[in-house]
């Protein structure tokens, strides 16, 4: 889970620093800063996107945002080499059976359309449709994380001032003014720390994560559609490992399933 370790990590890091600098935990904890800063920057989240959008992006960084994606691609390019192998031997339609069993609900589809008998450019604009309205929910959940750290800093700056003017109210206690401007300044500390160590982190992270999940369905798509066509079994191993990054396509071949093993 990198982005809880990288989140955590870089969160620890950054307090050890502050330790060995000689601060201590306490003097960064500031309740008032606290609640201006992250209760402003959902406020105006919820503003901009909406109560359902910031109780998803709640969501997604109690978990399912947080998690890797699995790598499924050298398993998913098995599967529709052995899918290819079958068609061509016994026909499109002894796949239907198969195509009910498959975990995979985009691959699932895509079997069940050719068996159908689709005409091939529809089941091509079925998928890629499919495909291209994950990318849309995924960057409306990316822009929820990035606008919260882009307001997260303005916010943190406003509640600084804010402070900074209550405390120019208080000239007249010289004793106290030290405390009340590191306390001011702390809110433009929450509000940085909040955009570069969790709103921006996690905009990347998922937008690396959807990614994937293109590419992954990306690869499908063309399975599907060459199995469709009747291309080689060998030839379309080649060309889904096409897909895969190089260091993958080594781990593959460590592991006995090469391109060519693959199609064989």
């Amino acid at each position: 889970m990198s982005a809880v370790i990288g989140i955590v990590g870089a969160f620890i890091i950054i307090m050890v620093g502050m330790i060995l600098k000689g601060g201590s935990i306490g003097g960064i904890i500031s309740i008032p800063a606290f609640v201006m800063v992250i209760g402003g920057t959902l406020g105006v989240l919820i503003a901009s996107a909406g109560m359902s959008a910031v109780g998803k992006m709640i969501s997604l960084s109690l978990g399912p945002g947080m998690k890797d994606p699995p790598e499924n691609r050298p398993e998913l390019i098995t599967k529709l080499v052995d899918f290819s192998e079958k068609a061509r031997r016994e026909g499109l339609l002894s796949l239907e059976a198969d195509a009910k069993e498959v975990d995979n609900a985009f691959l699932q589809k895509g079997v069940s359309l050719v068996v159908d008998g689709t005409d091939p450019e529809l089941v091509r604009d079925i998928l890629e449709t499919e495909v291209g309205q994950v990318e849309v929910r995924h960057r409306f959940n990316q822009e929820i994380f990035k606008n919260g750290g882009a307001f997260a800093p303005t916010i943190g700056i406003l509640a600084t001032v804010l402070s900074l003017v209550g405390v120019l109210q208080h000239l007249d206690q010289p004793d106290t003014l030290g405390p009340k401007i590191s306390a001011a300044f702390l809110a433009t500390f929450y509000g940085v720390a909040a955009a570069n160590i969790y709103f921006i982190p996690m905009q990347l992270h998922l937008k690396a994560m959807t990614e994937y999940e293109v590419a992954e369905k990306e690869l499908i798509v063309e399975g599907v559609l060459s199995i469709q066509s009747g291309d080689n079994p060998r030839v379309l191993a080649e060309k889904l490992w096409s897909f895969v990054p190089p260091s993958l396509r080594a781990e593959s071949s460590a592991e006995g399933e090469p391109a060519a093993q693959a199609a064989a």
